[in-house]
C-alpha cells in the first residue's frame, strides 16, 4: 500500500542533482560502469536486437572461470573480471571477441552462493584506466593495455569482510578518486582512494547497529552532483547517506527503513535516482516482504522525518536494481514482476508479469530506447516494450546461466554468462 504521498518536487530542485564527472560525458557506444554512464541502467541511443537466434550471435568467447560481474565497454573493447587458474584477473576482449590480454592480481576467494563468485564486483573505467576489486580484497588500477598501475588488498589493510554471502560492491569513480564501500557485520565505511596512486585519501565510518544481517550490504555508491559539487549517495544498514566526495563528510542521513526491526534484510539492490528522488529497494521481495521507498534528495543532518516522499510495501525487488528511463522508474522483481512507477508520487503507472518459472532474476534490467531486457538466471532473456505500456516482444535463450546485467554498446548486446561472453547484434 502507498502510505505516504508528498507534493511534487519543484523542477529547480530536481535538476540540481546531476550525475557526476567521471562518466557523465561518455559517448553513446561506451558503458563505463555496471549501470551505465548515468547509473540508471538505460540508454536512449542505439538500435539493438529484440529477437535472435544463432545467426545473430556475432561471437561467443569462453571465459576462464566463474564470475558474475557485469562487463564494461570503452571504445569497442570489453573488460570483464574472472578467475584465471585460481587467481583474480581482469580480461580484455576486442570487438571481434578475441581476448587481447589478461592480467592476474592475486589468489581468488571463491564464491559461496550458487549464484555468486569471487568476481562479483564489476570493473569501472574513466576511459584512461580500469579499476577492479574482488571478494579476496584484491583492488587495482590498470591501464587499458592491462598494465598494473597500482595494487592493494583491502582485506589485508582493513581486515576480513563479514558478509553472509559474496562481496558484491563495485568501485565508483569521482573526478579524482576511486570510491569503495564496505558495509558488513563489523567496522563499516566508505572510502576514497587516489586514482593515480591508490593512496587512501579519506575513510568515513558508516557503522550502524541493526538487526541480524541487516548491516550486510552489497550495493554500489552513486556519484552525483549536489549544489555544483560531487557527492556520494550510499545505501546500506537501513540508512541512506549523502557524503561530500572531497572529504567524506556526512551531509545528511535518512533512516527508519526498518521500523519492525526485521532481520535478514540485507541491502542488495542499488538505488536509482529520478526527478530528485532516490528510489530505494529494501525488504525481502523474494519472500513476499517487499519495501520500496522514495527519498527526496537534499537537506542536511537527519532528514528522516522530512524527506521520505513515499513508501510502499506491495512492490519492490530484492536483488535486481531498478532502472530509470525518461523520468520513470522500472522495477523488475526477483520473480519477474515488472512495475512502472512515477518516482515523485510512487504511484504505479502499470504492472505486468513475465512468464513464470522456477528460476529467479539476479541481473538488473536494461532499457534501451523504450525496450527492456530482463535476463533470468537460466539464460532466458525476455524483451519487452515498456515505454507507454507493456508489450512482450520476444523470449530468447543462451545456453548458459546469466547473473550479470546485459550491456548495450554500438548496436550490440554483450551478455556475460558463467561460462562464456556473448555478442548479439541484428542481422
Amino acid at each position: 500500500m502507498n502510505t505516504s504521498n508528498l507534493a511534487r518536487i519543484p523542477t529547480l530542485f530536481a535538476v540540481s542533482f546531476l550525475f557526476s564527472g567521471a562518466c557523465a560525458a561518455v559517448g553513446a557506444d561506451n558503458w563505463p560502469q555496471w549501470r551505465g554512464p548515468h547509473d540508471n541502467g538505460s540508454t536512449s541511443a542505439g538500435s539493438f536486437p529484440t529477437k535472435w537466434d544463432a545467426s545473430h550471435v556475432v561471437w561467443q568467447a569462453a571465459l576462464p572461470g566463474k564470475g558474475c560481474s557485469t562487463p564494461v565497454v570503452w571504445n569497442q573493447r570489453i573488460y570483464v573480471t574472472a578467475p584465471v587458474d585460481g587467481r583474480d584477473a581482469v580480461l580484455a576482449f576486442d570487438w571481434s571477441g578475441r581476448r587481447v590480454w589478461q592480467t592476474t592480481l592475486g589468489p581468488e576467494t571463491p564464491g559461496r552462493h550458487r549464484s555468486g563468485s569471487g568476481s562479483n564486483p564489476s570493473p569501472v573505467t574513466d576511459g584512461k584506466h580500469l579499476f577492479a576489486t574482488f571478494k579476496s580484497g584484491n583492488f587495482a588500477a590498470l591501464d587499458l593495455d592491462g598494465k598494473i598501475i597500482w595494487q592493494a588488498n583491502l582485506v589485508e589493510k582493513f581486515g576480513p569482510v563479514r558478509l553472509n554471502w559474496d562481496y558484491g560492491t563495485s568501485p565508483a569513480l569521482t573526478e579524482r578518486d576511486v570510491i569503495m564501500a564496505r558495509m558488513h557485520n563489523g567496522e563499516s565505511w566508505v572510502a576514497a582512494f587516489d586514482k593515480a596512486t591508490g593512496k587512501l585519501r579519506w575513510k568515513t565510518d558508516r557503522t550502524y547497529e541493526t538487526p541480524r544481517e541487516v548491516d550486510n550490504s552489497y550495493t554500489t555508491p552513486l556519484v552525483i552532483r549536489h549544489d555544483g559539487r560531487e557527492a556520494l549517495l550510499v545505501w546500506g544498514a537501513q540508512h541512506l547517506t549523502m557524503h561530500d566526495a572531497a572529504d567524506g563528510a556526512l551531509l545528511w542521513t535518512c533512516g527508519d527503513f526498518n521500523p519492525g526491526s526485521n532481520g535478514a534484510w540485507p541491502a542488495v539492490a542499488t538505488p536509482v535516482i529520478a526527478n530528485g528522488v532516490a528510489i530505494v529497494c529494501f525488504g525481502r521481495a523474494d519472500r513476499g516482504q517487499p519495501r520500496l521507498h522514495g527519498i527526496k534528495l537534499g537537506g542536511s543532518g537527519d532528514v528522516t522525518a522530512t524527506h521520505r516522499a513515499w513508501m510502499r510495501d506491495d512492490t519492490g525487488a530484492f536483488v535486481p536494481s531498478p532502472a530509470e528511463y525518461e523520468g520513470r522508474i522500472y522495477v523488475l522483481s526477483d520473480r519477474g514482476q515488472v512495475e512502472c512507477l512515477d518516482p515523485v508520487s510512487g504511484k504505479t503507472l502499470w504492472s505486468e508479469a513475465l512468464p513464470r518459472s522456477s528460476s529467479n532474476y539476479y541481473a538488473s534490467p536494461l532499457i534501451t530506447g523504450g525496450i527492456m531486457y530482463a535476463a533470468r538466471e537460466d539464460g532466458v532473456i525476455f524483451v519487452a516494450r515498456v515505454d507507454g505500456g507493456f508489450e512482450l516482444l520476444a523470449e530468447n535463450k543462451v545456453e548458459d546461466r546469466v547473473i550479470a546485467s546485459i550491456v548495450p554498446a554500438a548496436d550490440r548486446l554483450i551478455i556475460r554468462g558463467e561460462a562464456s561472453l556473448y555478442c548479439v547484434a541484428a542481422r
